[in-house]
């Protein structure tokens, strides 16, 4: 319980640094560049995608360093594009019904996404990532 509990926490912290640099590239690429903003959370999320996966594998999880590491970077890639669809579609159904009440709602509602997809990025990292205990 205590790994878990220290897992969870490692995760949190990771999880808080890709969402700012998921949050401030797409801010900055929708205000400053004038991209349309599922293009702009697609693009953010992908380089957040790389970082998590990096400290994943070298802070959060417990992988088998013997383990074909082009496989587990595609189960990885799997798993997150799973994570970018529920983060695409919960932008895309949020920003269509929350911008006719608020200017910029799609900033809201990466955040809401953002809770959404971290729970599933544990929790499926978690079973086909970290290595198992035999």
């Amino acid at each position: 319980m205590k790994k878990l509990m220290s897992q969870i926490m490692k995760f949190g912290v990771v999880g808080f640094l890709c969402f700012f640099i998921d949050y401030g590239i797409m801010v900055a690429l929708v205000e400053l560049a004038g991209f349309q903003e599922l293009w702009a959370s697609a693009f953010s999320f992908t380089v957040s995608v790389v970082v998590n996966y990096i400290l994943s594998i070298t802070v959060v999880f417990d992988t088998d360093k013997n383990a074909n590491q082009a496989k587990q970077f595609v189960v990885f890639v799997i798993l997150s594009l799973i994570g970018l669809g529920l983060n695409q579609l919960i932008m895309w159904g949020g920003v269509a019904w929350l911008k006719q009440y608020m200017d910029r709602a799609y900033m809201i509602v990466k955040i809401f996404a953002t809770g959404v997809v971290m729970v599933y990025n544990f929790i499926s990292r978690k079973m086909f990532i970290e290595k198992k205990v035999e």
